[in-house]
């Protein structure tokens, strides 16, 4: 494999703001990890309390639903920061390292372009399911509202690949007041 190009030691890793982005970060991604494990808490209990002859907690399918859904895009913002998401450096990995940084800086921007555009048409396609005033068959929850940690996470994806382009790009701007 070779060298990492973006190294976040050097390029905002030990920066205020990059501190700051990597807490929110992973606190986005815990909360989205804490509603799904207790949404599989409510399925385990609905199975429990089914086999047991108690009957079955009503609507549970929907309240996982509800919650993949909701939460998915919260672990988003930190695979971007960590660039956890697949990279194929064959084809590039014998060029040199500026070329390198120039190459991943423009996929990143490419990235935050996308997330860019996902967060818009989320944020309108929210708008329009709350004018609706869509529900969910059994326990008619507002089906909006899955919506808006999706906003944030997409949002915040992009804000963060934006970031990175120019922690790539001009790594003193990321990087001011510190060695680079």
């Amino acid at each position: 494999m070779s060298e990492q190009v973006f190294d976040p030691g050097r390029q905002g890793g030990n920066s205020p703001l990059h501190r700051t982005i990597h807490t929110l970060c992973t606190a986005l991604a815990g909360l989205g990890g804490f509603i799904i494990f207790g949404s599989a808490l409510i399925v385990t209990y609905s199975v429990v309390s089914s086999t047991l002859g108690f009957g079955a907690f009503r609507g549970e399918f929907e309240l996982v639903e509800l919650a993949c859904a909701a939460c998915a895009s919260l672990f988003l913002p930190l695979c971007q920061l960590t660039k956890g998401h697949v990279m194929v450096d064959v084809f590039t990995g014998w060029l040199p390292v500026s070329t390198n940084r120039l190459v991943d800086a423009s996929w990143t921007a490419v990235f935050g372009m996308a997330w860019a555009l996902l967060c818009w048409r989320l944020f309108n396609g929210m708008i329009e399911l709350h004018g609706y005033g869509d529900q969910t068959m059994l326990l008619r929850a507002p089906v909006w509202w899955v919506y808006v940690p999706a906003v944030l996470g997409t949002g915040l994806s992009a804000i963060i690949a934006f970031y990175m382009v120019a922690a790539h790009l001009r790594p003193e701007t990321v990087n001011r007041g510190e060695e680079v």
